[in-house]
């Protein structure tokens, strides 16, 4: 399959120094010969990282004729669109808004710690007493076991 050859290869370049910190996220192969390769880093990802990966892979693409002659290949970063999929992906989300499915719950916070584990959300909480409600605010640790989706919550007010 194209995705594991294309996995191996990314593999092998990211054992390069400029991209020891890189990781792939996801790639697809779709029916009309177009893939698209997510990759990611713990200090971000440019474009012209992107760019030079996607050199990478095209040069044995097309050297060894896996895709044919016609085919579309896209190399990005996730974007903040797509939901968070593995540990690593979170440090640099510190402080964001997110939205945490986990098992039967969904937290919406900020993202204030990540340990080896899971993670830690805060949240403002209203609580009621008698006829007085005051705010409190939450710290909810969630292991990383039971985080179902997590998706970066986008906010254009202050």
């Amino acid at each position: 399959m194209i995705e594991e050859k294309l996995l191996k290869l990314l593999e092998e370049k990211f054992q390069e120094e400029e991209f020891q910190d890189f990781f792939p996220i996801e790639i697809k192969h779709h029916l009309n010969n177009k893939v698209e390769v997510y990759v990611d880093s713990d200090s971000g990802v440019t474009f012209r990282a992107c760019q030079r990966i996607s050199r990478f892979l095209e040069s044995y693409i097309d050297e060894n004729g896996w895709l044919g002659e016609k085919y579309t290949l896209e190399v990005s970063s996730p974007g903040i669109e797509r939901s968070l999929l593995f540990p690593r992906q979170y440090p640099k989300h510190i402080g964001r808004k997110l939205e945490i499915k986990h098992g039967e719950e969904k937290t919406v916070g900020t993202l204030s710690a990540v340990r080896d584990d899971g993670i830690t959300i805060t949240y403002k909480e209203r609580i009621k007493e008698g006829k007085k409600k005051r705010i409190e605010i939450i710290n909810k640790s969630i292991a990383f076991k039971d985080i179902k989706k997590a998706k970066i919550k986008i906010s254009f007010s202050n």
